[in-house]
C-alpha cells in the first residue's frame, strides 16, 4: 500500500510557517498561530490556539496497565442519562445524539456510564456543553479518567498542555486549492495514533471554532464491518496482524518544518481486534498508519489490506455523519472506528477543535469462533 499521511494533512492541515531569518539557529524555535495572527486572534478561544516548541522530545512511552471503567458500569445508564436528558441514534448500528446532559458534572459512576455507552454506540455526539469554557486542565482531568494521556508527536497544542492535540484550519481559499490539487476528495480514513503500541480508547474532540456548514466528521463502525465479511475471510483473518507505522507521519511534519517530538514507532496489531467491554470484534486496519500485513508476500498484502480499506470505507450502511455546532463535544471509541474530517467549506472560516486522547489497553484477539459454533453454544 502507498503511505497515507491522512492524520498530517486530513485531520490537521496548518499554514507552513514563515522563515524568519533573524532569528538565531542556536535558539529553539517555537512556532505561535497567534503570533502569525499579529498578535490578536480573531478565534474564539485564543487560548488553544496552536503552539509548536521545537525543544520538546519526549522519551519512549512505556507500557501501562489500562483499566476500563466501561466493564463494571450500570447498563441502565441511571447517572449518566436522567430523566430530563434525551438521547437519539443517527443510524442503526453507530452514532447517537445526547441532549440534557452536562458531562463536566457527571460523578465517577456516569463517567464509567458514558465508557459503556460509547463502547456500544461508537461515537456519541453531546450538545450544549461546557468543554470549551472550563480551564484547561479541568478538561484534561475529566479526559484522564478514561486512560494515560497521549502526547501526539507532531500536532499543536495549548501553550503548556502538551496533552490537547488540536485540529485547527483557516481553510483560506488559496489552501483549499492547494490541498486538493492532488486529490479527488478530502477522504482521509483513520483510527487516530493505532502506531502506538497501547492506541487510544475513549476519546474526546469538542469545537472551539467552525464554518456555519461543512467541516463535518464521518465515523465508520469497524465492528459492522467485520460482521458484513464472509465467515471465510473473517477465519482467515484471525491471527493475522499488521504494521502500523508512526514514520511517515514524522517525516511529513519535519519536511513541512514542523516539529517530532518523539521517535516514531512502528507497532503490530491483530487485523481483527477484541474489544475488552463489549466483546465485539472488529477490524482494526485504517488508511492513515496500517503499511503491511505480517507474513505476507507485497503482492499479497497489498491486495487484501486494499480489499479491507476499501470495504470499510465505502460502507455508507455503517457509517454516520457528525454535523458540528457550538458547545458540542464528540465522543468516540477509536478502538472499534475509524474517521475522517470532510474539508468542504471555501467561506474562509476559521475550523478549530481540541482533542483529549487516552490511551487503552493493547490490541488483543481473542479465537475465531465459526458461525455455527456460535448458534449451538
Amino acid at each position: 500500500m502507498a503511505p497515507s499521511i491522512a492524520e498530517s494533512f486530513a485531520v490537521e492541515v496548518v499554514v507552513p510557517a514563515k522563515v524568519n531569518p533573524q532569528v538565531s539557529v542556536n535558539k529553539p524555535k517555537v512556532r505561535r498561530i497567534i503570533e502569525e495572527e499579529g498578535g490578536k486572534s480573531t478565534a474564539t478561544y485564543p487560548q488553544y490556539l496552536p503552539v509548536w516548541d521545537h525543544s520538546e522530545k519526549y522519551p519512549p512511552l512505556e507500557p501501562f496497565t489500562h483499566i476500563d471503567h466501561g466493564k463494571d458500569a450500570d447498563p441502565s445508564f441511571k447517572d449518566l442519562l436522567p430523566a430530563e436528558s434525551q438521547i437519539k441514534k443517527l443510524t442503526p448500528t453507530i452514532g447517537s445524539e445526547v441532549t440534557g446532559v452536562q458531562l463536566s458534572k457527571l460523578t465517577a459512576a456516569g463517567k464509567d456510564q458514558l465508557a459503556l455507552l460509547v463502547a456500544q454506540r461508537k461515537v456519541v455526539a453531546f450538545r450544549d456543553q461546557d468543554f470549551a469554557d472550563l480551564p484547561i486542565q479541568e478538561a484534561l482531568d475529566f479526559g484522564g479518567y478514561f486512560g494515560r494521556h497521549h502526547i501526539h508527536p507532531t500536532s499543536g497544542a495549548p501553550e503548556g498542555y502538551p496533552e490537547i492535540h488540536l485540529v485547527h484550519r483557516n481553510n483560506n481559499a488559496w489552501e483549499y486549492d492547494e490541498y486538493l490539487a492532488a486529490k479527488n476528495s478530502s477522504v482521509s480514513w483513520h483510527s487516530d495514533v493505532t502506531y502506538e503500541q497501547q492506541p487510544p480508547g475513549t476519546t474526546f474532540l469538542y469545537l472551539l471554532d467552525g464554518p456555519e456548514v461543512g467541516g463535518d466528521t464521518i465515523f465508520v463502525n469497524q465492528v459492522e464491518a467485520y460482521n458484513r465479511l464472509s465467515p471465510a475471510i473473517k477465519e482467515r483473518l484471525h491471527g493475522l496482524k499488521a504494521v502500523h507505522s508512526g514514520f511517515e507521519q514524522a517525516e511529513n511534519s519535519l519536511k513541512r518544518g514542523g516539529v517530532d517530538r518523539r521517535d516514531p514507532v512502528k507497532n503490530e496489531h491483530p487485523i481483527v481486534r477484541t474489544h475488552p467491554v463489549t466483546g465485539e470484534k472488529a477490524l482494526f486496519v485504517n488508511g492513515g498508519f496500517t503499511r503491511s500485513i505480517v507474513g505476507l508476500k507485497t503482492e499479497e498484502s497489498d491486495a487484501l489490506l486494499g480489499f479491507l480499506l476499501a470495504h470499510v470505507g465505502r460502507g455508507i450502511d455503517y457509517q454516520a455523519r457528525i454535523r458540528w455546532a457550538p458547545k458540542t463535544v464528540v465522543i468516540w471509541d477509536n478502538r472499534v472506528t475509524a474517521h475522517s474530517a470532510i474539508i468542504d467549506w471555501t467561506t474562509g472560516e476559521r475550523r478549530h477543535l481540541a482533542r483529549i486522547t487516552p490511551q487503552a489497553e493493547r490490541p488483543f484477539e481473542t479465537p475465531y469462533v465459526p458461525e455455527g459454533d456460535k448458534l449451538s453454544a
